[in-house]
């Protein structure tokens, strides 16, 4: 897989997204230490396999009736994955000990919100936000979510399980004082394995 330049930018552990691309390419051998252990580097080899998943759903539906994607809408997937693995800001997580300090990393909370979403059958997250003062503890935040969603089943059904999951994922691993998780749909897809 070729990453398009304008995506394959360094992650901050220093591999790049084609780097990554390569490896998983490879069938992940041989095992590349760094790569296994390195929490960012796992959530790229995820994103990228997730993002892998769906092009090829969408190839297998479309192919015999649509022209392929354009290269820019390669490009974008990829700066999105990869803006969305920087750790980014700090969040802080509440603790009975004054003299302890926890804190949860955006990078971190972005692949809960991923896989809270991805967990629903028919749900595809594309793109996660945090918007707000995350980084000062009960400070209102809204999230901001962007899915592909499966034909066949009703978006109202499908949005209130994602924001359902949403809520009780980050109630359950972070102290953020959610205020709305607002979603947009921005394609809906055929899944082509249940037509078989």
């Amino acid at each position: 897989m070729t990453i398009p330049d304008e995506a394959n930018r360094t992650l901050d552990c220093g591999k790049t997204v084609q780097e990554l691309a390569d490896y998983l390419e490879t069938g992940r051998r041989p095992p590349d230490p760094h790569i296994e252990s390195c929490p960012e580097c796992l959530n790229a080899l995820e994103a990228l396999e997730r993002a892998g998943r769906l092009a090829r759903d969408l190839v297998d539906s479309d192919a015999s009736r649509l022209p392929a994607p354009p290269e820019s809408w390669f490009e974008r997937i990829f700066a999105t994955i990869h803006e969305e693995l920087r750790a980014g800001r700090s969040f802080p997580i509440s603790h009975p000990d004054p003299r302890v300090q926890i804190t949860v990393t955006e990078g971190a909370v972005r692949a809960l919100l991923r896989d809270s979403g991805d967990a629903i059958d028919g749900v595809f997250i594309s793109r996660t936000e945090i918007i707000g003062d995350a980084e000062t503890l009960g400070a209102p935040v809204e999230i901001n979510l962007t899915a592909s969603l499966r034909f066949g089943i009703a978006i109202s059904t499908l949005t209130r399980a994602l924001r359902d999951s949403a809520y009780a994922a980050l109630a359950a691993h972070t102290d953020l004082h959610v205020t709305a998780v607002n979603i947009t749909v921005e394609d809906i897809y055929n899944d082509t394995r249940e037509q078989s």
